[in-house]
């Protein structure tokens, strides 16, 4: 089989310039703000899209290290399967944040909640709808961390 090939759809812009110390999830970067330019090819597809509250931003990890199969997240000090984490050094190292559409202007996304590096290769832009995407009794796994302990990591250089 072929490798499947993405074309960047714009750039996440961020406060965070470095991948060591910034947050770790959006929880971390709740007054983060930062900005998505959108390639002027693909800005018909934002229409109404100022519509929602909150956006998926779906990206490339392009300073992510070597693919681990297993490895110690952020949020623990045990070894886990990399499928059962969101760590960054992935076979296919795609993330997804959810953040707060602030404003749409042209090709240009105001958002908050960024966690990403500054810089980071956007692939798509999903809308939250919460009849889609709230699942009432979910499990968390593994992790057990409160929305404190969450807000408060910081990334190190275990996946540079």
């Amino acid at each position: 089989m072929d490798p499947i090939e993405f074309t960047p759809i714009g750039t996440i812009h961020s406060p965070f310039t470095d991948l060591e110390g910034m947050p770790i999830q959006p929880a971390g970067a709740r007054d983060g703000v930062g900005t998505v330019v959108i390639d002027p090819a693909y800005e018909a597809g934002l229409k109404d899209l100022e519509g929602f509250s909150h956006i998926y931003l779906i990206y490339h990890f392009h300073r992510a290290g070597p693919t681990r199969l297993r490895v110690i997240p952020f949020l623990d000090t045990r070894e886990h399967g990399v499928f059962a984490t969101r760590a960054p050094s992935r076979p296919n190292p795609i993330g997804i944040s959810l953040v707060e559409l602030v404003e749409v202007q042209g090709n240009r996304l105001t958002i908050r909640g960024i966690d990403v590096l500054d810089g980071t290769p956007l692939l798509d832009i999903k809308p939250y709808i919460g009849g889609f995407d709230r699942v009432d009794g979910s499990r968390g796994g593994w992790l057990e961390s409160s929305a404190d302990e969450i807000a408060k990591k910081r990334s190190d250089d275990r996946f540079i």
